[in-house]
């Protein structure tokens, strides 16, 4: 290797110059880059990009209102989806509701009986121990003179309380709605 370095440095000095400066050139790449621009427009470029920006707006225009008419159908879907579900729900609640209502038709029937078989005074304590409206209840769908004995058996206190429950639900002011 020292051979050739000899060799080298007989050679004249000019050649070593030449030799330092293309290193040099390759040991900084980015140096001696050019800063390329983009030539300026002329008002001929300027014209065919307005066109070219006008002749893909309905293009574009047209894929954006397919992706917004996608995420609309996306959505309509989902929706649809819900009210399947709230819809599903509502049936089966409503087959409880009905279930509910007859069980309680038939039970509300017995426990009329039950009552209308017992003596005045054993009804009227019993009917005292349960809440007020149940007790209105069976009073009204007894006949009207077991119902007068089983009232005149009762604490004047529960008496009035079914009384104006009873009153109050054959008034037409009432709201037949529960809300």
């Amino acid at each position: 290797m020292t051979g050739h370095l000899d060799r080298l440095l007989g050679k004249s000095p000019r050649i070593l110059m030449v030799a330092a400066a293309c290193a040099l050139m390759l040991a900084l790449p980015g140096a001696f880059a050019q800063d390329v621009t983009a030539p300026p427009a002329e008002s001929g470029s300027v014209n065919e990009i307005q066109q070219f920006c006008t002749n893909i707006a309905d293009a574009a225009r047209d894929q954006r209102y397919l992706l917004q008419r996608k995420e609309l159908e996306n959505l309509q879907a989902s929706v649809d989806e819900r009210i399947a579900t709230l819809e599903k729900r509502r049936a089966e609640y409503e087959d409880w509701l009905k279930r509910r209502n007859d069980f309680l038709k038939q039970a509300e029937l017995g426990l009329v009986d039950i009552y209308k078989t017992m003596k005045p005074d054993a009804a009227a304590g019993k009917l005292e121990m349960v809440r007020p409206e149940i007790a209105a209840a069976i009073v009204m769908r007894l006949p009207p003179r077991q119902s007068s004995l089983i009232l005149s058996e009762m604490s004047d206190d529960k008496a009035a309380v079914l009384t104006n429950i009873i009153s109050s639900a054959s008034d037409p002011n009432t709201s037949k709605e529960p809300s």
